[in-house]
């Protein structure tokens, strides 16, 4: 399908979080498999975090990205702000959705001065809270959970305890996207926790540790959706996406060049043959996040891809 500004699978522009508090959240420890125990205090650990941050920022806006950085608030403490692509999504009919999370340390991150900033830049012509169905214990955490292909409308989605079916089919239903459910279990023998540590939909490839996901039939399903759209498979190993090589996302810089963006940890797990497959479609930018992923998260979960209409 040919990819157009208003209806595209990449965007150039994304919203990040500095840092006010950083560190592993001891609330999401019991089933994020990726988070690892820092041997450092909060104070040091935030200040290592907002220096990797400040350099991840200086390489997207160097290699072409429109970078819309929000500062943390001080108060409350949200030790997971960095990642806010876990509770607002953007779409490019105008539309915002704000995400249930799992974490009640992480609903605190949902700010609506930051869809007021966004509103100063972008038509943002309704705003959607699913939030309210925390009160359910049912939760959605944003593109952690989802992984679009926008260009074919499709929501790809590993169902955990931050992945609840009902409120994938309301949003599914909301937005438009057929929804793609299967469950991937991870080293531990746990479900996965999000979507985007083993998945990457780009406009041409897809990165997907097909293997972590047990159950012939599921697997042999995402297969076909992903071959019927016409996506080259880049398989991952269980290995690679425990080095978040998973966690990445595809953007575009203001030239139109296809980008995908990536930490320098998840670059060094990919082998020869992928980086080589990868560039064939985008070129790799890496950002050097050690202290960041300590929380779980990578590349990928550091950015909120901005679709609104620009002004």
């Amino acid at each position: 399908m040919t990819q157009t500004p208003a209806h595209a699978q990449s965007t150039d522009s994304v919203l990040m979080i500095r840092p006010g508090r950083f560190y592993p959240n001891p609330e999401t420890a019991v089933d994020n498999a990726f988070q690892r125990n820092a041997d450092r205090d909060s104070e040091v650990l935030t200040l290592t975090a907002r220096k990797e941050f400040d350099a991840a920022v200086q390489t997207l806006r160097v290699a072409g990205i429109n970078v819309h950085v929000f500062e943390d608030t001080a108060e409350p403490e949200k030790p997971d702000a960095v990642f806010p692509n876990n509770w607002v999504s953007t779409h490019d009919d105008g539309r915002i959705a704000l995400f249930p999370m799992y974490s009640p340390l992480r609903r605190r991150e949902r700010r609506q001065d930051i869809v007021e900033g966004l509103r100063k830049h972008y038509r943002v012509t309704e705003v959607i809270d699913y939030s309210p169905f925390e009160d359910e214990g049912c939760c959605l955490e944003g593109t952690g959970s989802l992984v679009f292909d926008h260009l074919n409308k499709i929501a790809y989605v590993s169902l955990s305890n931050r992945s609840n079916p009902k409120v994938i089919q309301r949003f599914a239903d909301d937005f438009g996207y057929e929804p793609v459910t299967f469950t991937s279990i991870g080293s531990n023998g746990q479900p996965i926790y999000h979507t985007n540590v083993m998945m990457c939909i780009g406009t041409a490839f897809a990165m997907v540790g097909l293997e972590m996901i047990p159950n012939k039939a599921e697997r042999q399903q995402v297969r076909a959706r992903l071959e019927k759209t016409g996506k080259e498979i880049v398989e991952l190993s269980a290995d690679q996406i425990a080095n978040f090589a998973g966690n990445a996302i595809e953007l575009h810089n203001k030239g139109g060049e296809k980008l995908l963006v990536l930490s320098s940890r998840a670059a060094r797990a990919s082998n020869e043959e992928q980086r080589g497959t990868l560039t064939r479609y985008v070129r790799l930018v890496q950002l050097e996040i050690p202290t960041i992923e300590l929380g779980g998260g990578s590349a990928r979960c550091m950015l909120a891809t901005i679709h609104l209409p620009r002004l």
